[in-house]
């Protein structure tokens, strides 16, 4: 990372960066962390950064498909024991003639030539009597022998994967790990728990941001109160033990929104300050000199939300090595006085086949349009009603 400085650049215009310059800003500037092995049950929803190969074989030895009777040579076969599955003691060979009784996935005895099922034999006297079809018998290393490709690096271990690598005796995985996600909540009046009294509000970005951190494949740490004070901010960011610290409020100029004085005292470089959207207008993204990323959301909850998927996500993606789904778009209907120059997130709801619609009453401060709604609208200068428009799924 370049060291940091205290200059302004072009992206702090009182204009803000475009709305898909910043969104694209966001994914390019973030590196896959550096990759770790994790117990392999640990490893589900990461991606590989090496590939996973088999360390056993699969089935370790010659077993039984079918539960009835081992049998060497031509029948009838004089009955001489039984072998269970999980038993540890290599069974006596086999001689022609003779038959041990098997349960599936039991180890057969050296000399087998089949397992006749149950339903193909009868026993009577000792011996038992019928006539061999198929053998029945899962050789060792049928499925798969030690070394073998399980899976290439740069796919994602599903649980399948995981099932697949116990399988093959795989204790851990190669894998980038799960980005580090903080929440700092600014604001003397904002409240985690209970009702809000007189004059304080609830905070509601912490359910938002961690479904939000959790679908990108980040791990979110609980969310810290932060009173309106520049020193008790400047702490907060130096101390948050994460790779990515998100700052709800203290973002715009106002006698209370520090974040921008602490950052630039701390050496932090500005990607993006301020994007030319509605909502979401006083968002940011900074680089801190120790390799941290900062993500500031105005302290709005609905702007907050559009910050979120705007910076946060593309962000959060790229640090697990996770690929980017391609946008989605649908035509967009429905009324919107429009600013020149901007670009506005509109709720909107799909209905099935059909266009998507525009929720009237969304703002930057309600989020009950937007609970309403299925997904986001990025509507830009040239959008015409009816016309195309990319869809930001909802947390």
């Amino acid at each position: 990372m370049t060291a940091a400085t205290t200059a302004r650049p072009a992206q702090r215009a009182a204009a803000g960066l475009a709305w898909a310059a910043a969104h694209a800003t966001a994914r390019a500037a973030a590196h896959p962390l550096a990759p770790r092995p994790v117990p392999i049950l640990e490893a589900a929803g990461l991606i590989l950064a090496a590939p996973l190969v088999a360390q056993s074989a699969a089935p370790a030895a010659d077993s039984a498909a079918m539960d009835g009777y081992a049998v060497a040579g031509p029948g009838p076969w004089r009955l001489t024991g039984r072998r269970l599955a999980g038993e540890r003691a290599p069974a006596p060979a086999l001689a022609a003639g003779r038959a041990v009784e098997i349960a599936t996935g039991a180890t057969v005895p050296a000399g087998t030539d089949a397992v006749l099922p149950y339903e193909d034999s009868a026993v009577d006297g000792g011996f038992v009597t019928g006539t061999p079809g198929r053998p029945h018998i899962r050789r060792a290393g049928d499925h798969g022998r030690p070394g073998d490709l399980l899976l290439p690096a740069g796919r994602p271990v599903t649980p399948v994967a995981v099932a697949a690598a116990l399988q093959f005796g795989v204790a851990e995985a190669p894998v980038v790990p799960r980005p580090r996600v903080a929440l700092l909540i600014t604001g003397d009046e904002v409240v985690l728990t209970g009702s809000p009294g007189p004059g304080q509000v609830r905070d509601v970005f912490a359910p938002l941001v961690d479904a939000l951190v959790v679908r990108c494949g980040g791990a979110p740490a609980a969310a810290r109160l932060v009173p309106d004070d520049r020193d008790a901010l400047r702490t907060a960011l130096r101390t948050a033990g994460a790779h990515v610290v998100v700052v709800s409020g203290a973002s715009s100029a106002g006698a209370a929104d520090h974040l921008h004085a602490v950052l630039d005292r701390l050496g932090a470089v500005w990607l993006v300050d301020g994007v030319a959207c509605r909502p979401g207008h006083p968002q940011g993204l900074a680089a801190l000199p120790d390799g941290r990323w900062v993500v500031s959301l105005p302290g709005n909850p609905g702007a907050g939300l559009v910050a979120a998927l705007t910076l946060l996500e593309p962000l959060v993606t790229a640090l697990p090595a996770r690929r980017e789904p391609p946008p989605h778009t649908a035509p967009v209907t429905g009324a919107l006085r429009r600013r020149p120059g901007c670009t506005h997130i509109v709720p909107v709801t799909v209905a099935g086949g059909g266009p998507a619609r525009i929720v009237p009453g969304a703002g930057s401060a309600g989020l009950r349009a937007v609970a309403a709604a299925d997904a986001l609208a990025v509507i830009d200068d040239t959008w015409q009603p009816g016309a195309p428009a990319r869809l930001l799924t909802l947390p």
